[in-house]
């Protein structure tokens, strides 16, 4: 296949566009270097890409007109997966501009050109966060979201509102998808893993909130990658063509458009992460309490019966492997 990968610079789309590439894909990477984290960890991702003569990278902002467009035209792509945007809950409090230009406009370039050189599949990245302030558990997608807790979040939701109704006008056939709280190697920087590991062997203390009694349920970025890569072999039937796979399926009635979680459904709390993290770092973190900030929710779980039921397999490494994969990583990039 050719694939075109959104955000490949990205924690998520590198480790995406890495598995593509091993399987024989030919991938085009797009992203725009953006300084919200360390851009030498985005070119260090990218140069490992780029050392595949199957990878083709491409510099540029999503909302940059006519970019997207011109780009579909020449590639061709078969499948497109859409990973770029603005991230981080928190810091859409302090910069709401650039999660309107990225998801908002961003995004809605991007549906333009797939409806000007149609895909057989796109594939969209939403959130969790998108629940909002739902409180029944687990999350399930036939649940209703409408009340974000952030701007990051109205976002996502925005976005997925935008797709369907492309995937309805045009015949589109997309799966958007809401992550669950992914960590690993190559990881953000701005994800408390990544955070406390660098505080903790810096001596420095760490901030722990709801005194850490807050749950997430977290996903290690191989299960992540596996599911996306299975889910992009199983685009969503048009209307008549298919039934729904369950009474839990998001399949559309007027649409070839499903929404699916991607999580394991086993929810860690907060502290239990951190001493899985002493653990693997063989040292002992200073624990500041603090209560949850805002934007923030006490606890996240998705529901796995969709993701079970489309490709028979669901996130399962616990965090006593993930983690100590991703000191060991951390220690040898930054030599710590």
């Amino acid at each position: 296949m050719r694939v075109l990968v959104t955000g490949s610079a990205g924690f998520i789309g590198y480790h995406l566009s890495r598995r593509l590439l091993d399987e024989g894909h030919a991938v085009t990477g797009l992203d725009a270097f953006s300084d919200y984290y360390d851009v030498g960890l985005k070119r260090a991702r990218h140069a490992d890409l780029e050392a595949d003569p199957a990878f083709e990278a491409v510099e540029g902002r999503l909302e940059s007109p006519g970019l997207l467009r011109d780009l579909l035209a020449r590639i061709r792509p078969d499948i497109v997966v859409h990973l770029a945007a603005q991230a981080g809950v928190r810091y859409s409090l302090e910069n709401p501009q650039a999660y309107a230009d990225s998801n908002l406009i961003g995004s809605f370039n991007l549906l333009e050109a797939v409806r000007a050189h149609p895909v057989r599949h796109l594939l969209l990245a939403s959130t969790s966060s998108a629940y909002g302030g739902n409180t029944a558990l687990p999350f399930r997608e036939t649940d209703r979201a409408v009340s974000p807790l952030t701007f990051y979040a109205a976002s996502k939701l925005a976005m997925e509102a935008m797709a369907h109704s492309y995937s309805h006008l045009f015949a589109i056939p997309t799966t958007a998808f809401r992550f669950f709280t992914v960590y690993g190697p190559w990881g953000r920087p701005d994800m408390a893993l990544f955070l406390f590991t660098r505080k903790i062997l810096a001596g420095e203390p760490i901030e722990v909130f709801a005194g850490g009694a807050a749950e997430r349920d977290f996903t290690y970025i191989d299960d992540l990658v596996d599911a996306i890569r299975r889910l992009a072999d199983a685009p969503p039937s048009a209307p008549g063509a298919g039934g729904p796979v369950g009474p839990f399926d998001t399949l559309s009635s007027s649409a070839p458009y499903r929404l699916v979680n991607i999580g394991g459904g086993r929810p860690v709390r907060l502290d239990a992460m951190i001493d899985a993290l002493e653990r693997a770092l063989g040292c002992r973190a200073q624990r500041i309490l603090k209560p949850l900030p805002p934007g923030d929710v006490a606890r996240t779980e998705a529901s796995t019966e969709l993701l079970q039921a489309l490709v028979g397999h669901v996130p399962e490494t616990p965090i006593e492997t993930g983690i100590p994969a991703f000191v060991a990583w951390y220690r040898s990039y930054y030599g710590a």
